[in-house]
């Protein structure tokens, strides 16, 4: 693939003799910076050689790679950076995202009114001239924005679709919203008990559902969602990358792998279909059918660009769901109306014990899904009873949002060496939901950023994809202003530095997956895989960089990402 044209020049300088170290590309002119210090470090130049960065530092030094063939990229004082890493995302999702309606509030959608819903559903029933009986899919549906009492059910649902079963996923991915042909499909009726750690909120007054299904009660329905037919996975195999490679992101996370997903990545990765690394993390309830088709030994390695980088479990739900576990009640309640809810654990804590324990048996690395503090609570529990001396060892093992986590937690999660993925994308979509749900104080804790720097906490940031849209710029613009939508600072004392906040979609998230030696940094001997700013970083006001722009994205030295022209010709 062809490197970035409108910023190539055709440079005079002496074409020195082909030799081993003569580059295939050389990026100059801009501001090159690495990652790899403890304070930021900047290089004049930087070269690539068979995918791998060969040469950092003096233009001088650079050029004496430069051979006939050498392509020279201009930056034209533009940012270079390693290429953004996902800190937790469920990359399969996005295979599916073009068939599906956009119901994300405002910025990124019209879901901030039910009418809003409805259009985009209704939208995209007739564009894609999908037919009657036929399941119309819609996501990001934010419960959080609306009135008590005037929240999404079945019955907005049903008057617009008579003839067609209709889900609308929750915002959270833990649940979602079905009209009642689509309660008729998956048999969920008044007789259906509510399972152990799910929610079937009723209708008032009656054991009738309402629409709203979340946690249990809705995974077996999420696992069986339609797949891409087997002649298209391919062709949305490869949208899927483009949506990420357009963020900047070389290395996309799939944080909760079924069977049936892996098989698509598995299936794109023998057939070479992979331009963008991805890091996939079977879920627990299929451990068993893994492992029969796929060996521990196979984990960790890339083959045609997927790793199986370990086992995810989950074991609460989300705090702007009212899911989430916690050891003290929340303030408004549960989704059905429950007094005196703190939330219930997935799965029940001596079987979520023995899930830890098998994984870490079978010599594999963790990722587990907590979100309060409870949940927590359970995990520490689990962990120190799974490993016992060996709970401080080089386990890597990654707690998935960890956003209600108290200072003690975060001192025993120093000491033994966990790593967090955050989530402070929530300040900015439910700081005002978790102050009202959780009060001022908790909430102002949220994925507490600057505490966990002040204890030497490696730690990563993502957004949860499709929780929120993949903008790993957008992730580093909350960790460092932690704004609400309202205009509200979600705990002032928890902002980190932008070049921390870029450490944590970087550096620390390549250390996490164990392949600090290859990426994150831009150091001779790693990936060339890099992102192109508009402008950089650590000179824009904090509350700007949102508003940056990513204008290419190369993979091994290959550019997979050039924006276009209005945006790449933009003025700084």
């Amino acid at each position: 693939m062809r490197l970035l044209l409108p910023l190539m020049i055709s440079l005079v300088f002496p074409v020195v003799p082909i030799t081993a170290e003569t580059a295939d590309s050389l990026f100059q002119n801009g501001a090159i910076l690495t990652m790899a210090g403890r304070e930021p470090e900047y290089v004049e130049a930087l070269a690539v050689k068979d995918g791998r960065i060969s040469f950092t530092g003096s233009l001088q030094d650079a050029l004496k790679r430069k051979g006939a063939a050498t392509e020279v990229v201009d930056l034209k004082g533009r940012a270079l950076l390693p290429g953004f890493i996902d800190g937790h995302g469920h990359f399969i999702n996005a295979l599916s995202m073009a068939s599906q309606a956009n119901c994300y509030a405002a910025p990124f959608g019209p879901g901030s009114s039910k009418q809003g819903i409805l259009e985009a559903l209704t939208k995209l029933k007739v564009e894609r001239k999908i037919p009657a009986g036929e399941l119309i899919l819609g996501y990001g549906y934010d419960d959080s924005l609306y009135p008590e009492g005037g929240k999404l059910t079945a019955a907005d649902l049903d008057p617009a679709f008579p003839q067609n079963p209709v889900m609308v996923q929750h915002v959270s991915l833990h649940g979602a919203v079905l009209n009642s042909l689509a309660l008729a499909k998956y048999q969920i009726t008044a007789q259906t008990p509510t399972p152990p750690g799910g929610v079937i909120v009723r209708k008032p007054g009656s054991q009738e559902p309402e629409g709203l299904l979340m946690e249990t009660a809705f995974l077996p329905i999420f696992a069986n969602l339609p797949k891409p037919p087997p002649e298209r996975q391919m062709e949305a195999l490869a949208e899927g990358q483009r949506m990420f490679a357009a963020a900047g992101v070389t290395t996309a996370h799939e944080g909760a792998t079924h069977l049936a997903e892996l098989s698509i990545l598995q299936r794109g990765a023998k057939e070479g279909k992979l331009f963008i690394d991805v890091v996939a993390y079977p879920f627990i309830t299929e451990f068993e059918a893994v492992l029969q088709a796929n060996s521990p030994r196979t984990f960790g390695t890339y083959a045609g660009r997927l790793k199986l980088g370990g086992i995810k479990v989950t074991i609460d739900g989300s705090p702007q769901g009212r899911t989430a576990h916690f050891t003290t009640p929340y303030l408004t309640g549960g989704p059905n109306g429950e007094k005196d809810w703190r939330g219930e654990s997935t799965f029940p804590v001596p079987i979520f014990q023995k899930m830890v324990k098998n994984v870490y048996d079978a010599g594999l690395p963790l990722i587990v899904h907590c979100n309060g503090d409870a949940a927590i609570d359970n995990f520490l529990a689990a962990h120190a009873a799974a490993l016992g001396d060996r709970k401080a060892g080089d386990h890597r093992t990654g707690i998935i949002h960890c956003q209600f986590v108290r200072p003690d937690q975060l001192d025993k999660i120093a000491a033994w060496k966990l790593i967090p993925s955050f989530y402070t994308e929530h300040t900015y979509f439910f700081g005002s939901t978790h102050v009202r749900n959780r009060g001022k104080e908790q909430a102002h804790f949220l994925s507490p950023l600057k505490s966990a720097l002040d204890r030497g906490i490696v730690f990563a940031n993502h957004t949860d994809f499709n929780v929120a849209p993949i903008d790993q710029l957008f992730v580093v613009w909350t960790a460092v202003n932690r704004l609400s939508r309202e205009g509200e600072i979600i705990g002032p004392s928890e902002r980190i530095p932008t070049y921390e906040a870029l450490k944590a979609v970087t550096a620390n998230v390549a250390y996490w997956y164990r392949e600090e030696d290859r990426k994150g940094t831009l150091e001779p001997g790693k990936l060339a895989d890099l992102v192109l700013l508009d402008r950089d970083p650590l000179k824009v006001d904090p509350i700007a960089l949102k508003d940056l722009k990513v204008l290419a994205t190369f993979k091994e030295g290959k550019a997979i990402y050039t924006a276009p022209p209005q945006v790449a010709g933009r003025s700084n």
